[in-house]
């Protein structure tokens, strides 16, 4: 068992990150439009802008565990990071927009479906763009 958790250490932590980054991106969107009355597109720019924070910083430290050999490598990731983000920011609001405006579906629950959708295309740009390893730095 102990060596399953050590093989699948990465993966593990990237769900248990991303259910909290989706909470985290969820929570606010919620706050903002059904709390404050916001629009819904505006709510979900904001929560995104929340949530691409709170990833970053779990993403760098906890799941992927990149070192920070040097600023420029810091920031390398930062802005690959929020480039991917923002690849991802699109999708969510276009498929936000599908799901509410064209189809009419319920904001809140569009956005969990959204959310899972965007959670997989996320680790999947972190793995292979963002986070990257080169073969000596392999855990």
């Amino acid at each position: 068992m102990k060596h399953l958790l050590s093989k699948y250490q990465e993966p593990i932590n990237y769900l248990v990150f991303g259910i909290l980054t989706t909470l985290v991106n969820i929570g606010v969107f919620y706050i903002f439009n059904s709390i404050f009355g916001i629009n819904y597109l505006i709510s979900n720019g904001i929560s995104w802008i929340a949530s691409v924070v709170f990833a970053f910083y779990t993403n760098k430290y906890f799941v992927f565990k990149t070192p920070n050999y040097s600023t420029k490598a810091f920031f390398k990731e930062l802005l690959l990071f929020i480039w991917f983000r923002l690849l991802s920011g699109v999708i969510d609001m276009f498929l936000m927009y599908v799901m509410v405006s064209l189809m009419s579906l319920d904001q809140n629950i569009s956005k969990i479906i959204v959310q899972v959708i965007i959670v997989i295309l996320n680790y999947v740009f972190s793995k292979l763009f963002i986070f990257k390893k080169s073969k000596g730095e392999q855990l």
